[in-house]
């Protein structure tokens, strides 16, 4: 494949995506940059088709927090940039957003539509270490109760990596499609910039904006699949009745309306689905969605000030849980529990959760595959191990399968 510097596509899973490739500009927000900065190029290049992610660690830039863990994957803190082409793919038939319908775009959308239709998989020779041991893991969940029990916290999302070095991966597009076979996800992402790749199977929106409405869709809540459809409705009920769950994912609901406040006309923030029940292609899982009216004059920037990261990859309050994460996780997050998306030329957008996700740098032959979820009060920590296992190794093992 030719060398594109920048490859971005989303896909919804149900016969239509979003492709964006080549680059006109692109800026790109480090370690002490202003924020602003990155609003300036948003407003600059309004009313073309903007694409970009999110690091985990920008959260340092909205709040007086810090990132003590060594940053293995060096993502930036966030990535925009104008593409050349922007496709809208509907089964086997596209519509050009942006740019030329030429040669060029043609042999791209070529090599692309070949790749997503061949199943015939490179080999997946590559073994992941956990970074934190069970026994660690237990350990450190029994130190977050001791947190929630004295007040300091009620909720908060502890994560662990499993990572592999010396990764080679010559077919970034032939690993995604692979990990979408497993994942089969809403808001699945293959991303691909200069030092990275991200393939993402993630079943959560972080954020969307439709005129002057924001919908957000937390996500807490998780039960593996069953072998049947019987055991499948079973399980789906079980988790729907599960104290824990449905009160790990209120209390996220709470706080996504505290946070869209910030921002929303008053009056309007309002939830229009609690703990409803979805059904994925490994997992079943619990989702919420709230939604507000924006206040005029409200930019990009002022959005994610009030609202990431996402309530349901930190916990409640949100600045004491982050502040906990850093104190108890093994690892720097980076894109990891991000965000991954799109801003319309009109201003509307769309933004994913990263979860359920490989991530590569490529000079560093590194590949990190992260797994977390909510602590609470009610956590016991071998089942909290047990639902991180499932989640991760029906990825992996799906990835090493011929």
């Amino acid at each position: 494949m030719k060398n594109w510097k920048n490859i971005c596509f989303l896909n919804s899973n149900d016969g239509t995506g979003l492709l964006a490739f080549g680059i006109q500009n692109e800026f790109i927000l480090e370690k002490g940059q202003s924020i602003a900065q990155l609003q300036h190029y948003l407003t600059a290049n309004a009313g073309t088709y903007l694409f970009g992610s999110l690091s985990y660690e920008l959260k340092n830039e909205f709040e007086s927090l810090q990132s003590t863990h060594e940053d293995e994957l060096a993502y930036p803190l966030a990535h925009f940039w104008t593409p050349k082409y922007v496709i809208h793919l509907e089964k086997e038939k596209f519509q050009y957003l942006q740019g030329e319908q030429d040669e060029e775009s043609f042999q791209f959308l070529d090599y692309f539509m070949e790749e997503e239709i061949d199943h015939n998989f490179h080999s997946f020779p590559y073994r992941f270490t956990p970074r934190t041991s069970k026994e660690h893991y237990i350990s450190q969940v029994n130190t977050l109760k001791e947190h929630i029990q004295r007040g300091d916290i009620y909720e908060v999302n502890y994560c662990q990596e499993y990572f592999a070095e010396n990764v080679e991966i010559d077919y970034p597009l032939d690993t995604y499609f692979k990990l979408n076979q497993i994942t089969k996800a809403p808001f699945s992402t293959f991303l691909q910039t200069e030092h990275h790749a991200v393939f993402c199977g993630s079943p959560e929106r972080y954020l969307k904006k439709s005129g002057n409405k924001i919908i957000s869709q937390p996500i807490k809540g998780t039960a593996a699949r069953g072998k049947d459809a019987e055991a499948d409705e079973q399980l789906k009920q079980q988790l729907q009745s599960d104290p824990k769950e449905r009160s790990e994912n209120i209390m996220i609901v709470d706080l996504v309306r505290n946070d869209l406040s910030r921002i929303a006309k008053k009056g309007t923030v309002k939830v229009t689905e609690l703990c409803g029940i979805h059904t994925f292609e490994t997992v079943h899982q619990m989702i919420s969605t709230i939604e507000c009216e924006l206040q005029e004059k409200t930019v990009f920037t002022d959005v994610l000030r009030a609202s990431f990261p996402m309530g349901s990859m930190t916990g409640a309050p949100k600045i004491e849980a982050m502040k906990i994460i850093d104190e108890v996780e093994d690892f720097n997050r980076g894109i990891y529990s991000g965000s991954i998306g799109y801003i319309s030329p009109n201003g509307d957008f769309d933004f994913n959760v990263v979860i359920r996700s490989l991530i590569y740098h490529r000079e560093k032959k590194y590949l990190s595959c992260s797994v977390g979820g909510a602590i609470t009060i009610l956590s016991d920590p071998e089942k909290e191990y047990e639902e991180c296992q499932t989640k991760i190794q029906k990825i992996l093992n799906g990835m090493y399968a011929e």
